[in-house]
């Protein structure tokens, strides 16, 4: 008798510690969260605002290079080379000045999302302790999730109280 009911009391304590699981799609979350859209928004201001830059630049270096082949040849051949030599070094000085800006934006860039990502993580634990759960997945693309009952999904939740909290 204490043998069928010892395996009897441990599945019953079995069964009432069952965990419970639920899953966000990732992309659906990060699509839909507000403060990413804007953090995207203004970095691409930024890149827009950088390329006309860069194409300003562009152009008018070519206006002084042709300005000056025009000019070149009316020079002597050693001053002609010694202006155009001053010419490169100072478009290398300018391209490698626009090319660190541009890697400061986006490094920029990555640092805020990192932050975002890290920050949705957060609430996601939160989440998940608040509302006792054991497990929460990420599914969409590259998740673990390949397949999640609709209401285990818990993106809609999830995406809602981000956003709430963004507002505010």
């Amino acid at each position: 008798m204490k043998k069928i009911i010892l395996p009897i009391v441990v599945l019953l304590l079995v069964s009432c510690q069952q965990n419970k699981i639920g899953y966000v799609d990732n992309v659906k979350l990060m699509d839909g969260f507000q403060e990413k859209i804007d953090v995207e928004a203004k970095f691409k201001t930024k890149v827009e605002a950088m390329t006309k830059k860069r194409d300003s630049i562009s152009q008018a270096f070519q206006l002084e290079l042709q300005q000056f082949q025009a000019k070149a040849q009316k020079m002597s051949q050693k001053s002609a080379q010694e202006e155009y030599a001053l010419l490169q070094q100072r478009g290398q000085f300018v391209g490698n000045q626009l090319q660190q800006e541009e890697q400061q934006l986006q490094k920029t860039s990555q640092t805020e999302m990192d932050s975002l990502v890290s920050k949705v993580k957060r609430e996601i634990k939160a989440y998940g302790e608040a509302n006792g759960f054991t497990y929460i997945l990420g599914g969409g693309d590259g998740g673990s999730v390949l397949y999640g009952k609709d209401g285990q999904d818990l993106t809609d939740e999830v995406l809602k109280i981000l956003n709430d909290k963004y507002k505010n």
